[in-house]
C-alpha cells in the first residue's frame, strides 16, 4: 500500500484514510475543513477513503491530523501515516479510531507500544502474524552482532503489518479507483 502511494503521488508525504459509517464526499469534507484537502478519493468495499497531503505546506500547517473531528458518531477510521517525519527517517504509524475515539495506535517501528482506548484491539491477530510475542524477537540480535534486525525485517515487517490490518477490517486494496479532487499533476491510481 505505501509503495502504491509512493508511485501515485510522487513528492508528495501522504496518509491514507478509509472510512466506514460515512460517505467520501462527507470524508472529503471534513478533511478539507482541516485543511487537509484530498489529492484522490473514492470509495470501495463499504469504505470511503481519501489520500491528503500529511502537512499543509502552503500555510505552515505540520502537525499531526487531529481525525476525532473527522469520525463522528457511527463512524469508524483507519489510518495509514506513511511518513510522519521522514526527515528524522521515522515510520509509518496505524490509528484507529470508532465515533470520535481513539481505539488503537501505533508506530510501525514498535508494534508492541500500542495506545488508545483499547491498546489489545488487534493483538490476536498481530501475535498470529508473529509481529508481537515470542515470534517478534529476531534470534539473531543475541548471536551476530553484524547482524540489523530492524534493517533486515523492517520492510517486511511493515508489509506483514499492513496485510495484517487490512485483512482486518477488510479493507479494500490499491491500486484503488479514485476520483482525483486536487493536483492535476498526481497521476490517479
Amino acid at each position: 500500500m505505501i509503495e502504491w502511494m509512493d508511485e501515485s503521488f510522487p513528492g508528495h508525504e501522504v496518509n491514507i484514510v478509509f472510512a466506514r459509517g460515512t460517505s467520501r464526499d462527507a470524508l472529503t469534507e471534513r478533511l478539507a475543513a482541516l485543511r487537509r484537502v484530498p489529492l484522490a478519493s473514492g470509495e470501495s468495499g463499504g469504505w470511503a477513503w481519501a489520500v491528503h497531503d500529511m502537512a499543509n505546506w502552503e500555510i505552515g500547517d505540520y502537525d499531526p491530523v487531529d481525525y476525532r473531528s473527522v469520525c463522528p458518531a457511527g463512524t469508524e477510521l483507519v489510518v495509514f501515516v506513511t511518513e510522519p517525519c521522514s526527515a528524522k527517517a521515522h515510520g509509518p504509524q496505524f490509528e484507529y479510531y470508532r465515533d470520535g475515539r481513539t481505539v488503537l495506535a501505533f508506530s510501525f517501528e514498535d508494534v508492541g507500544s500500542r495506545v488508545g482506548d483499547d491498546p489489545d484491539h488487534l493483538s490476536p491477530e498481530l501475535l498470529a502474524a508473529g509481529l508481537i510475542g515470542p515470534d517478534a524477537y529476531c534470534p539473531l540480535e543475541d548471536e551476530d552482532d553484524e547482524h540489523d534486525c530492524f534493517e533486515e525485517h523492517f520492510y517486511d515487517d511493515q508489509n506483514l503489518i499492513i496485510k495484517t490490518v487490512a485483512g482486518y477490517f477488510a479493507l479494500p486494496s490499491p491500486p484503488l479507483k479514485a476520483e482525483l479532487t486536487q493536483a492535476p499533476g498526481v497521476v490517479a491510481p
